[in-house]
Order: structure tokens, then C-alpha cells, then sequence
């Protein structure tokens, strides 16, 4: 660091990850602050600068400066710290004391204390919260999804949705097309089979059996009467179901229950139906939801609510405790609770593995021409809501009718679905598949795509290639035009 960034970083003052300091004398109090930007996002503090921003410096000898290294000597687990001498003026200097956030090593103490930075301020981190941080450092070591699942074989997982999974990972180039088609192969090359031993992720992804040993897959889909949880339960459905299925699940609930404003673009001869949010949006966060709750809480759930005035997706567990609400509103590191889970998802082209899903919901959001959605901790779940008027009631939903379990049973809908789905992101068959509620590729579905491709809708990513493996579709242009 010089003179000029020196100044340039003093410039905008203190902050979250920015503390100013006179001198050394106050180089306890500097401390408590590295502290707590090693617990939080990282950060500097400047010895030699005072509140108002002035750069005066101090004298520094080597006694100065042994001082401040020996007393790193005070932080638990040993911080990596970095120290830096910024001459200023004769005679005088300015230390600068720098840290990253520690994904591993959290929670740090310093002199027996644990600290945290809110906003500009460093203060004694709450009880709570340092035990939250022991359990997240524990979690690190010793992960809940990797342990062995209880009471649970081969028979008793889903090899349909096993065998699903391959051929969707075979499509994205995420697992080797001679990859076998033997279930213990298959799940070994996730991760979820160990030595012969199957895993809890392997339960979540894909058991069918879940009592009494996994309460927590458990999914709530409710729509209330109203703006109250207290209001008038129109629909409740809580069922237990493994991880693929609960997204499938979710959004054919959703869509069913959903509101749909008809609308026929000019030149067009397809109805558009337009969800009061958009359904790539409502899909993005079940998946959040999915792969990186809590799972060690018997007692947790996945849920969806459906109030007159909002949507909103919940998800037993806290955020990561590096990751806060705010950072979720835009470029953040991906911090995963269950790798592995979340893995499998990554494998079939659900989701990408780069922190930017919150990211696209909310560009979804801004494109649709509907408000982003909020994001909150609240009472050990995470929350989140997209504001939307629902003006309709939904019909109790009845089971056996499941759309993932009747691809075919609302076929004249298909090809309004495939078009919503191709909003974002050129999709696979596969993809469109799963995005439509389907569990595999029907027959229905490969007709609508071919009727879609042949008006000149929706176009192929490999035109020449019409039946490569890797073949996408999109939205043509004129269509997008169409649906703004």
C-alpha cells in the first residue's frame, strides 16, 4: 500500500471492513477490531489515522512494531494477520493491519473474547452467535450428509430417480456417458456411497422411506386465505418425500395454485400465461431451499405458503456465517452447507455452483417486471418472499393426481409451461423435463418441442446437430420480442 491508496482507501471513512486508529496506544482496542473482521467479511485497521480521516502517522521503531506482533500471539486459533508500514511524512508512518475472512478457522477470540463488526462498529459477540460459528466450524469437519444413514438399503432409495440423475449428468457432460448403469456405481460417483456405506445425502436425494429415522423430509405447501397465517387454510398438504421430488412437487403445487393472467401476444398464435412471479424465479429458490438447509434438525421442513398478498419459501436453518442477508442482494462466494446434496443437483444442470442464483432470481425478477424478493432470518429458518397479488383460492389438491406422477394428465398446457421455462437460460430436454414437472422425457413433451421448433418459436443452440446429445433450446428472437 502507498501514499495514494492509502488515501483512497481513509477517503470513504469507516465501515464494516475499515477501523482508524491515532496510534498504538489504542492498539488493543485495534485488535478487538481485527478480531472481529476475521469473524465477519475481513477487513483493515489503520494506526496513524484519526476518526475524521486526517493521515498524521505516528513514529514507529522496531519496538513499536515487535509490540503489535506479539500480540497476535492473543488470537485463537493463530490468525494469519497481515502488517504493513506506509511512510507519510518524515519521521512518521502509518501501520496497517489487514485479515480476509477465515471460512475455516471461525470463530476467533482474542484475549479470551470472541468479536463481530456491525456496520462501523466493533462490539462483544453475542453468546448465541459464538456458538452458532462452534457449530458451523464443527460442521466443516464433520458433516451431517455424510454420515451413515441409518437403517437405511439399496431397496428402500429410488432408482428411478438414481438412474435420472446419470442420464441428466451424462446430457450436461458432468459424468461420463460410460459411466455404469448399476445403482452402487452411480451413486458412487456422487459421493453418497462410501466404502459400501450409504450416506444421509444418498437418504435426502433419494429416499422413500423416511419415518421414524428422517423426519426432517418433510415439505408443507398451505395456501392461506388473507394476509395471516391465521386466516382460512384453503389448501394444507405436508408429505415426506426425498429432495428431487419435493422440487417437482413444490412447483406443480405452485402451479396448480397460482393465479394465471392470460394474455395473446400480437402475431403469435399461443396464449401467454403469465405466473405472478416468474416460475424460474419460484424454481431457483425451492433449490436453495433444497440443497442448503439444515438437515441435522429432525424437526425442520421445507415449506411454501401462498398468502393473498405474497409467496414465501422456507427453509429450516440459519445462513452460512459468513453470508449475511445483504450479501444475498449481490456478488457473493458460494458457501455450501451440503456439498455433496448440493452436488447432485449441480450434476443434472439444476443449479451452478457460484453463489449467483440469488443474483438471477432477482434479474428474473426485474426482467418479468415484478419487485425482487426479500430475504430475511427469522426464528432458525431462512425466508423468502415475492410480494404478488393472488386473487384466486385453489382447489384442495388431491394426490393422485400428481402431475410428475401423470406427465400427460394437462397436456394442453404443455406448451405454455415450455415456453415459460425457456425465459431464462437455453435448456436440455432433461431440463425442460424437470422444469415442467415431468419425470422423464414423455412423449407429449418431444412433440410440443418438435411443434414449437417447426413455428419457428423456440430454436435449437446446435442447428446443424439437431439430435446431438448436447442439443439446447431457446426462445427465438422474435419471441422474446414478442413476450416483452
Amino acid at each position: 500500500m502507498n501514499q495514494a491508496s492509502l488515501r483512497r482507501l481513509v477517503s470513504g471513512g469507516e465501515g464494516p471492513s475499515l477501523e482508524l486508529k491515532r496510534t498504538t496506544g489504542e492498539l488493543r482496542q485495534g485488535l478487538e477490531t481485527v478480531c472481529a473482521f476475521l469473524n465477519t467479511a475481513g477487513g483493515c485497521v489503520l494506526f496513524g489515522v484519526n476518526r475524521k480521516g486526517i493521515v498524521e502517522g505516528q513514529q514507529v521503531s522496531e519496538q513499536t512494531i515487535h509490540e503489535v506482533t506479539a500480540a497476535f500471539d492473543r488470537f485463537e486459533p493463530p490468525a494469519v494477520v497481515q502488517i504493513e508500514r506506509i511512510k507519510v511524512s518524515k519521521g512518521r508512518e502509518v501501520i496497517a493491519l489487514s485479515v480476509e475472512a477465515n471460512r475455516e478457522g471461525v470463530p476467533f477470540i482474542f484475549d479470551g473474547r470472541a468479536f463481530e463488526r456491525i456496520g462501523n462498529t466493533t462490539r462483544k459477540m453475542p453468546q448465541e452467535r459464538y456458538e452458532t460459528l462452534l457449530l458451523d466450524r464443527a460442521h466443516a469437519r464433520r458433516r451431517w450428509e455424510n454420515q451413515p444413514a441409518v437403517g437405511v438399503r439399496l431397496k428402500d432409495l429410488d432408482r428411478e430417480e438414481i438412474l435420472r440423475t446419470r442420464e441428466a449428468a451424462i446430457e450436461q457432460r458432468r459424468i461420463s456417458a460410460g459411466t455404469s448403469r448399476k445403482v452402487e456405481d452411480i451413486m458412487e460417483r456422487l459421493g453418497v456411497l462410501r466404502d459400501g456405506v450409504i450416506t444421509q445425502a444418498a437418504q435426502i436425494l433419494y429416499g422413500t422411506r423416511f419415518l421414524p429415522d428422517y423426519p426432517q423430509g418433510k415439505l408443507k405447501l398451505g395456501r392461506f386465505r388473507g394476509t395471516e397465517i391465521t386466516g382460512d387454510i384453503v389448501d394444507n398438504k405436508q408429505e415426506h418425500m426425498h429432495a428431487f421430488a419435493m422440487v417437482r412437487e413444490a412447483m406443480a403445487w405452485l402451479d396448480r395454485t397460482l393465479p394465471l393472467a392470460a394474455r395473446f401476444p400480437k402475431g403469435t398464435i399461443f396464449r401467454e400465461d403469465r405466473l405472478p412471479v416468474p416460475a424460474e424465479a419460484l424454481r431457483e429458490i425451492l433449490l436453495n431451499a433444497v440443497m442448503h438447509r439444515d438437515y441435522s434438525d429432525a424437526g425442520g421442513y421445507v415449506a411454501v405458503a401462498v398468502f393473498d398478498d405474497r409467496i414465501e419459501i422456507s427453509s429450516r436453518g440459519r445462513l452460512p456465517s459468513s453470508v449475511t442477508v445483504e450479501d444475498l442482494l449481490g456478488p457473493h462466494q458460494s458457501e455450501l452447507r451440503n456439498p455433496l446434496i448440493a452436488e447432485a443437483f449441480h450434476r443434472t444442470g439444476a443449479v451452478e455452483i457460484w453463489g449467483r442464483g440469488t443474483n438471477r432470481v432477482i434479474d428474473e425478477c426485474r426482467h418479468y417486471g415484478v419487485a425482487p424478493p426479500s430475504f430475511e432470518e427469522r426464528q432458525g429458518f431462512v425466508i423468502v418472499t415475492f410480494k404478488a397479488t393472488i386473487t384466486e383460492t385453489a382447489a384442495p389438491s388431491r394426490p393422485e393426481s400428481r402431475p410428475e406422477l401423470r406427465p400427460e394428465s394437462r397436456p394442453e398446457s404443455l406448451d405454455k409451461r415450455v415456453l415459460r421455462s425457456l425465459g431464462g437460460r437455453p435448456l436440455s430436454r432433461a431440463e425442460l423435463s424437470a422444469r415442467v414437472g415431468h419425470k422423464g422425457v414423455s412423449g407429449q413433451l418431444k412433440k410440443v418441442i418438435r411443434d414449437l421448433v417447426r413455428l419457428g418459436v423456440i430454436e435449437h443452440t446446435i442447428p446443424e446437430k439437431p439430435n446431438s446429445r448436447l442439443q439446447k433450446y431457446r426462445l427465438t428472437t422474435k419471441s422474446r420480442r414478442r413476450s416483452r
